[in-house]
């Protein structure tokens, strides 16, 4: 999906929080995908979303139905608003991709999260380099739109040769900057896997 771009001759401010609004639409993606990437701490990010079928309505998030902490490094508490429903959101738990199984006391829910393996913290780096690559991928999307916008004003003769030539290259400081912004998050979080 291209996006609407308009250029204006010696509107440079306009141009540039356009493009940051668009990239950092990509880096918010790659937040919300990194909180996934579990470190082996207990977060609850976790289980917030994961879907909750009760009461005989369609899923929704699990924080619809209850308040979640992280007490300690490696355990997670949901403590359901309405005790009929502890059933339901320990279903959803055990059917989502976590691979974690709830035990409950009748009034909360517990999550013991498992030590994590090598082999499996490995997997993780890989998967956050996908993750990475994909947000790149993303902001290369948007510079790449905006570059034909620009080639278009200039073709149409609506900015002049110089302006096109500033605004090309605020798109590859902006990019940069940004493909920067992500390398880091993500390294941050390499570090949080690798860390034992």
């Amino acid at each position: 999906m291209s996006i609407q771009i308009t250029i204006v001759e010696n509107d440079t401010n306009s141009f540039r929080l356009s493009l940051e609004a668009e990239m950092e639409k990509k880096i918010k993606h790659l937040d919300g995908e990194l909180i996934k990437v579990r470190t082996g701490r207990a977060h609850t990010s976790l289980v917030e979303n994961l879907p909750v079928a009760a009461y005989g309505q369609p899923p929704a998030p699990l924080r619809n139905y209850a308040t979640v902490s992280a007490p300690e490094a490696r355990l997670l508490v949901i403590q359901p608003w309405d005790a009929t429903t502890i059933g339901d959101i320990e279903k959803g738990i055990s059917t989502s991709d976590l691979g974690v199984t709830p035990t409950n006391d009748g009034k909360v829910i517990r999550i013991e999260l498992p030590q994590m393996s090598s082999s499996r913290r490995d997997d993780l780096v890989k998967l956050l380099n996908t993750k990475l690559e994909e947000c790149r991928t993303a902001l290369r999307l948007v510079r790449q739109d905006f570059n034909t916008a620009l080639r278009d004003a200039k073709k149409n003769k609506t900015i002049s040769e110089d302006f096109f030539s500033r605004l090309t290259d605020l798109l590859q400081e902006v990019t940069e900057k940004f493909t920067k912004k992500a390398e880091e998050k993500a390294e941050r979080k390499r570090i949080d896997l690798t860390t034992i």
